[in-house]
This record gives C-alpha cells, structure tokens and sequence, in this order.
C-alpha cells in the first residue's frame, strides 16, 4: 500500500509512483500530517508513503527534520524526478487573484511573484469546486494538469510554471536497516558529535573524509538533547562504505542515522544553484 501527507499535489504522488515503479495506484491514500504519515508508515507493516524530496542532494529541510524526529526505522529507498504537471489556468480574462495549494506554492511561488501574480493559499485538501468559488470573477487557478476543471483554459503565462523543472520524490518506508548497495547511492545521514564545543564538528568530518567521501550537503540543526545536530548528503559507492562509516562513528560515540539511501550516482537536474557575489 502507498499514501502521502495530506499537503502533498495527489496528481504528482501518484506519477512518481507510476514512474519509479513503486506502485500503479489510482490514487494514494491520505495519511494526514506529515508527522501523523510518518508515524502512521513507521506503525503499519506493508505500507509506504511518496513524499517530496527537495532534491536527492539536496533534501529539504523540512523532510530532513521530520524524518530525524520520526520513528528510528524509517527510510527514504528512492527517488524519481516527475515532469512538474503545474498550469495556470482561468475561466476568462484573468487579472484577479490567483488560488493556489499548499504544494503548488512550494514549486510555482517565485515564478508567480516574477509574474506579478496575486496567490490565495489554500489547503491542498480543498477542493476545484471550492477553489474556482473562492477565485471569484476574474481569478484564476494554478492547479495539476490533470485536475483542470471544464472551461478553464491555460493562460498564457502557464507555460512559465514548468520552467522550473520536474519535482522531486521519494520513497518512504519502515526498515530495520538500510537496503544493500552494490553500485553508487547518494544517502542522507544525520549526526551529533560526542562532545559539542567549538571545533568539535571537524573531527566528525575528518571520519567522512577519511572514508573517501564527499559531501553534497551539510546543514546544521539546534537540538533539544545538546547545542546541534547536523544533517549531511553524499554519494556512497557501496553498502559495505556505508557500514564502515557508521561503524567508526559509533565506535567513536556519535550518535548517527542514516535517513536515506537513494539508488543512482548522477541526479539529472541537479539542485538548484545559485550565482554568489562575493565581496
């Protein structure tokens, strides 16, 4: 069995899961929360979740610390990059506001506000009937291609939306261990050193260094149980890597998990980059 959080666009859920072959559901069952999705995927055997990724690289922060706070066994196993499924849409001339989800404004908010769009957030729960009657006379509709309602017809900005790129997904499941790997993985791992001081984070990263590994990522977090955990991403060539690494940091007393373990070595498009002006 397959579900998602309840902020998640159902129309990309259920393509990632075609795509990757992890399923090929009508539709993914609504699991609530992210929090209530995680605990529900960690307490239910057989039953995964597609959640959005950020980037395989590049996890996104909000993920990185659910996952951190959820049950010890669970696991992203996969990603799938899905071809963004985002239109804008209206009735008739458009010059209103412009009604769009939780998920929508997480992929379309910069391109809508270069656009000079007005957005209305609502809940990803909400239905076409509800958001066409809150978009009024002369609003519009940033909604999956798949759910336009009769009538509505792109606008001519739409095209815009998609410039951005596919959307990231993954796989969630409840493991007790990371799966095998014999060819390259990128994988997530989170850590707090042994003794949190000043310089105490250089001699956990020595250890990764040592392994011959490069991180993609590295993104400290405060921490209720001491001053910081850190979240990390990098391409792993094995399995057996992998298990050296977490071996030596227990050995060394840092407590470690692992929150990911994505099959691949080259995660075409890459992350977003920005261009820096330094001083």
């Amino acid at each position: 069995m397959l579900g998602r959080s309840e902020r998640e666009s159902p129309a990309h859920a259920v393509l990632a899961a075609k795509m990757a072959g992890w399923n090929d559901p009508v539709e993914l069952l609504d699991l609530g929360t992210t929090a209530d999705t995680l605990a529900t995927v960690a307490g239910i055997e057989a039953l995964a979740a597609v959640v959005h990724l950020g980037h395989p690289e590049h996890p996104a922060p909000g993920l990185e610390r659910a996952l951190l706070e959820g049950a010890s066994s669970l696991i992203v196993t996969g990603a799938v990059a899905v071809p963004s499924q985002w239109v804008w849409v209206g009735a008739g001339a458009a010059g209103g506001q412009v009604v769009i989800d939780e998920a929508g404004m997480r992929d379309c908010a910069g391109v809508l506000r270069s656009l000079g769009a007005s957005p209305r957030l609502v809940p990803t729960r909400a239905t076409v009937e509800e958001r066409i009657a809150l978009a009024g006379e002369g609003g519009s509709l940033v909604i999956e291609r798949p759910r336009v309602p009769a009538g509505f017809t792109e606008l001519p900005d739409s095209a815009a939306l998609a410039e951005g790129g596919p959307v990231w997904y993954g796989l969630l499941e409840s493991r007790a261990d990371w799966p095998e790997f014999v060819d390259p993985a990128q994988v997530w791992l989170a850590f707090g050193p042994a003794d949190d001081h000043l310089g105490s984070l250089q001699p956990t990263l020595a250890l990764i260094a040592d392994a011959g590994l490069d991180l993609d990522h590295l993104r400290s977090q405060p921490s209720s149980a001491g001053p910081h955990v850190f979240f990390t991403s990098f391409s792993c060539p094995t399995s057996a890597v992998l298990t050296v690494l977490v071996a030596t940091l227990t050995e060394r007393g840092v407590a470690h998990r692992t929150l990911a373990v994505l099959p691949g070595e080259v995660f075409v498009p890459g992350p977003d980059a920005l261009t820096p002006r330094w001083a």
